[in-house]
């Protein structure tokens, strides 16, 4: 006989096959075709999984997209954050700038500097997590995940608002002063700061409104922690990212200022949270002084905040040694790929896809997935200050691999990679944009279109040599560029 639980888990995977498939046949946007069947399949079931997550027209919030454990029908800072690449590519931009301007427009004073951890869809702070101004969860990390989003976004579409939108521009300079005073989250203060600094009196641990509002860390299940490797992590990518943005906007002395401290969040985390003897990252400590290791060294590579390489490669080998929970993996296609590690990486992309697979309706999954079709795999990254594209096919294997109706840069690109020395892109929309195109190895010359031009180089964290290329590409132009 059927259990009550087995019976919901297949109602609601009903539920999900047929919304998935009334999504496929009405989206014709973001498309992927391979020659890798496996590599197809496993993107038509992320892409339908992460659009059956978009809220509804009339909902009183406005735009948005389920970024949150369902079925609350809520975002989160953390969820949004991760997912807002895949969205944009989706076609999901509108539900972006509204959840992340909810976000920052909804800072205070009051709540200590934090804003609304997560929003539902009738435009409220979720009730499962939020009581009053003094009472709610709130992980540290979140405003510095949503100020790198943020710049990531801008830096992808060139959408100023993004950079120079008042409310944003007040979150930035909020969360890079108030935030880390009121927090107790100076570079100085990481291991002596209390665990609980703005506790309301009486304290009573028992209240997850109280005892979660200001969790140093995203890793949730660590008790009396103090401070998690993730944070310092996050401040530091959080405040490198507030130095760019200060930069784009001409104030080039305060954004030096915001740098400079930046790194010493960087030398904390290489001098004090480093396991000699282990060769790994601590994650934790508690607050008897303790350091501990669980979940979360996934962030330190989320936020690119480890530049040694021999211990980045340690990080990333102890990672694929564990089991974790989906959450944690759905980060792995993308960091796994721009990492070099591109086996990992598709073999993730296929198990998150995995009807098998537990869990992975979870809203981060597939929208993970996306983007590491996108930025992962066909190597799709996008810099607004240039006006620049630059791509780079990560397979490792000659199969042709095309993703069409991509939205970036304020136009639309179609990209083929026929195979990793041959790469076609056509520019559907009306603006003129640069483009790099980028091939492993260490080549002479790059034929743009038949004609050789001298290559450029540069070699990654791995030491892989890569050879590039710049090139105008003008409102609907095709052009073909390949090495051999």
């Amino acid at each position: 006989m059927i259990n009550r639980a087995t019976m919901r888990k297949a109602i609601l995977m009903l539920v999900l096959i047929i919304s998935c498939a009334l999504v496929h046949a009405q989206n014709n946007n973001l498309q992927f075709k391979s020659a890798d069947t496996a590599l197809q399949t496993a993107f038509q079931r992320a892409k339908d999984m992460a659009l059956h997550y978009k809220g509804k027209s009339d909902d009183p919030v406005g735009p948005w997209y389920e970024s949150a454990l369902p079925p609350r029908f809520a975002f989160c800072m953390r969820d949004v954050s991760h997912q807002s690449l895949g969205a944009e590519v989706l076609g999901l931009d509108k539900e972006n700038k509204n959840m992340l301007t909810r976000f920052v427009e909804n800072i205070s004073a009051n709540k200590d500097w934090c804003t609304y951890w997560e929003i539902n869809h009738f435009g409220k702070p979720a009730p499962e997590d939020y009581r009053d101004d003094k009472h709610f969860w709130f992980n540290l990390n979140a405003n510095f995940d949503v100020l790198n989003t943020c710049l990531n976004l801008y830096l992808w579409t060139g959408d100023q608002e993004y950079i120079k939108g008042a409310a944003f521009k007040s979150f930035y300079e909020k969360t890079a002063n108030e935030y880390i005073k009121v927090w107790i989250l100076e570079p100085d203060s990481l291991l002596t700061r209390p665990a609980h600094p703005n506790v309301t009196l009486p304290y009573n641990p028992a209240d997850a409104m109280q005892r979660c509002r200001g969790l140093p860390s995203y890793s949730e299940g660590v008790p009396n922690i103090k401070m998690g490797s993730d944070l310092i992590a996050a401040i530091y990518r959080g405040l490198l990212s507030y130095a760019e943005i200060l930069k784009i906007n001409g104030e080039t002395a305060k954004a030096l200022t915001i740098s400079k401290k930046a790194e010493k969040y960087r030398e904390a985390l290489d001098s004090k949270w480093w396991d000699k003897n282990d060769q790994l990252y601590y994650t934790y400590l508690s607050s008897n002084n303790k350091f501990g290791k669980t979940e979360g060294e996934t962030f330190l590579l989320w936020f690119n905040a480890i530049t040694d390489s021999v211990r980045k490669q340690k990080t990333i080998q102890h990672l694929l040694s564990k089991n974790w929970n989906v959450e944690n993996l759905s980060y792995f296609p993308y960091i796994l790929y721009v990492n070099g590690y591109p086996d990992k990486a598709y073999a993730y992309m296929l198990k998150l896809t995995d009807p098998k697979t537990d869990r992975r309706e979870y809203p981060e999954v597939s929208f993970g997935v996306i983007k590491g079709f996108t930025e992962g795999l066909m190597g799709i990254s996008a810099d607004a200050r240039y006006n620049q594209l630059t791509t780079l096919y990560r397979n490792t294997v000659d199969v042709s691999s095309t993703l069409t109706s991509v939205p970036v840069l304020n136009t639309i690109i179609d990209l083929t990679h026929e195979d990793r020395k041959t790469s076609t892109i056509t520019n559907v929309g009306n603006v003129t944009i640069q483009w790099q195109p980028k091939f492993a190895g260490n080549y002479t010359s790059i034929f743009i279109d038949g004609k050789g031009f001298k290559a450029m180089h540069e070699r990654d964290w791995l030491g892989n040599e890569f050879s590039y290329a710049d090139v105008s590409l003008k409102a609907g132009q095709k052009i073909t560029a390949l090495v051999k």
